[in-house]
């Protein structure tokens, strides 16, 4: 969440980064009027507490001066001062309970690149990288492809699981593992720590990153407990230094996870729709890294050419999008989203996403930095997909096809594969 010194000592920024984001800045008035109900009444149980030390030390004075009197006045003190402190302690708790609603809700502070817009249709393209390619056959979707060349089943893994479910085989299931591998060692050359984090989480975890809708619309709940299935592997790379201090020479750190990932996708598009696109479990490599408030716009540009990098090895036609204000996630600071080109549907489709947090996350885990001079401050936090196996699945087969219905494999691959072709079997 944000800073509240953020928004008693710069109201009108936060207010303006309020109706930037399509909010009301009039939650930040009464988060003011709030706080400082809250200040005064902190500052009257400090002043009671005080009295009541006070009292007590009076109290035994009176009684060794024998001065029944004043010794009986006290003690009707004494008594009534713990019950006005307990009204105090509960005013003050509910208080509190009432910023940190509103404050829980409040957007990061939007950076200034960010473009204004109302939803994804104002998403503004940066750049579009490599040659979408021409076909002069009849081009067939990837689940068309993997079906006919026996290296997916679909409709056994409905049965068994569902729809969002699937079964990769022979070759597309190495290809599946060539892709973890390739981008493990991609990452590794660029000096990244690799961390196989718990699949597993606590609840609070999840919430305190994302809110509890994320939990309903997306996370599975593991029954009986107080535990989530991750969505990604974010959210357990920065709970590992959950109420940490780091020394300013220890940052930046900068992970990279691979891990199973498990999505409801509760009202997302074409959830029903067969293949690999949009699946209730994934294979992912995501890219973490914790780093000093002056550092993250820099390590942003790093995360985004980490990723482009990848998709340049593997040759596919991208692009990358600037993430607006009307569908930048109220945690980030700002985003992108790399696209690859489907032929198939005409149009190019999210496959990773780069987000700068800056400390909005990090404050609510209670993650800081010591500084050389002593003084403390939260860290910052980002996190950019590095490869979703499923998805360049999908762009590979649709982009590599041939017209006897096989499938080239990417040249950075071979040495992961074995083999540089996937082709139909002979009967």
């Amino acid at each position: 969440m944000l800073d509240i010194n953020l928004i008693r000592n710069n109201p009108e920024l936060v207010k303006k980064n309020q109706i930037k984001a399509g909010k009301k800045s009039i939650e930040v008035d009464e988060l003011l009027k709030l706080d400082k109900k809250w200040r005064e009444t902190k500052t009257e149980l400090d002043s009671l507490r005080s009295k009541r030390n006070q009292v007590s030390e009076q109290i035994n004075h009176a009684k060794k001066k024998n001065d029944q009197k004043l010794f009986q006045e006290l003690l009707k003190q004494a008594k009534e001062i713990p019950e006005e402190i307990k009204a105090k302690e509960e005013h003050e708790k509910e208080l509190k309970e009432k910023i940190n609603s509103i404050l829980s809700g409040l957007p990061n502070i939007i950076s200034k690149e960010t473009p204004t817009g109302k939803d994804s249709s104002d998403n503004k393209e940066i750049k579009k990288v490599g040659k979408i390619p021409k076909f002069t056959f009849p081009i067939k979707t990837h689940v068309e492809l993997a079906e006919a060349l026996g290296i997916a089943d679909f409709e056994q893994s409905a049965q068994v699981s569902g729809n969002g479910f699937y079964y990769l085989k022979n070759e597309l299931a190495i290809l599946n593992q060539a892709l973890i591998r390739f981008t493990i060692d991609y990452m590794r050359k660029k000096g990244y720590e690799y961390i196989e984090t718990p699949l597993m989480i606590n609840k609070d975890i999840l919430t305190s990153s994302e809110g509890f809708q994320a939990i309903q619309n997306s996370i599975y709940e593991v029954k009986d407990t107080d535990s989530v299935l991750i969505g990604t592997a974010e959210h357990s790379l920065m709970a590992m230094h959950k109420d940490q201090v780091f020394q300013e020479d220890e940052l930046p750190k900068k992970y990279f996870s691979y891990s199973m990932c498990f999505r409801k996708e509760i009202g997302a598009h074409g959830i029903n729709e067969k293949g690999l696109w949009r699946t209730h479990q994934f294979n992912k490599v995501e890219q973490f890294i914790f780093c000093l408030p002056e550092q993250s716009v820099k390590f942003y540009d790093e995360l985004l050419k980490n990723s482009e990098g990848i998709l340049k090895e593997l040759g596919l036609p991208y692009r990358v999008l600037e993430i607006c204000t009307g569908d930048l996630a109220k945690w980030k600071y700002r985003s992108a989203d790399l696209e690859v080109w489907r032929p198939t549907t005409k149009s190019y489709g999210e496959v990773m996403s780069l987000s700068n947090i800056t400390d909005y996350q990090a404050r609510d885990h209670n993650i800081k930095v010591q500084r050389k001079n002593q003084e403390r401050q939260v860290v910052h936090t980002l996190n950019n997909t590095a490869m979703a196996t499923s998805r360049i699945l999908v762009t590979i087969i649709e982009n590599f096809q041939n017209k006897d219905g096989s499938v080239t494999i990417p040249k950075a691959l071979h040495k992961y594969t074995g083999f540089k072709k996937i082709s139909p079997k002979k009967k």
